[in-house]
């Protein structure tokens, strides 16, 4: 088919312009010589034409395919970089709960501990309170036993004085 049309082509400008007229314009034989031309590198060139531009549209087309896996990829990228950011906001917030919790449990032990030592304090400061009271009663009653013994006005005999430590001590 395209030998038939060359051939046509070939013949056809023989067949046109082969006429004795003076024609003074060779603006159609050049137009016919041009589409001749086209015709006969479209004939050569053809294939060539459609392999090179098939090659090229199929390159584009990997190139596009990559880009779009890329694009895919790093969309998968980002979906699983938000999870793990939402995981580590949870674990984040699971962490400062535990903490918080810590925080009131030890503070409840400090309440406790500086309860049980205050009143420990205060036992304390009671039954010393008690001791030095009884010192100072002691203190006084000997003071004033050894003032009473020491006169020499006053005679007490051991039995009265046996007697007044009884009724103190009962």
């Amino acid at each position: 088919m395209k030998k038939l049309i060359l051939t046509l082509l070939t013949i056809a400008p023989l067949a046109l312009f082969g006429s004795d007229q003076n024609v003074t314009t060779d603006i159609v034989e050049r137009s016919v010589n041009f589409v001749i031309f086209i015709a006969i590198i479209y004939y050569l060139l053809a294939d060539k034409l459609k392999t090179f531009f098939i090659g090229r549209t199929e390159d584009i087309q990997s190139e596009l395919d990559k880009v779009q896996d890329m694009l895919k990829e790093s969309e998968t990228k980002v979906a699983d970089a938000k999870q793990e950011i939402e995981k580590s906001k949870q674990i984040a917030n699971q962490l400062i709960d535990d903490a918080n919790n810590d925080v009131d449990s030890i503070k409840r032990k400090i309440e406790v501990a500086i309860d049980q030592e205050i009143s420990s304090l205060e036992k304390s400061f009671s039954e010393k309170t008690e001791l030095e009271t009884k010192k100072a009663k002691k203190l006084i009653v000997e003071n004033v036993l050894n003032k009473l013994l020491s006169d020499e006005n006053i005679a007490i005999s051991d039995d009265e004085l046996a007697n007044i430590v009884l009724k103190k001590v009962a």
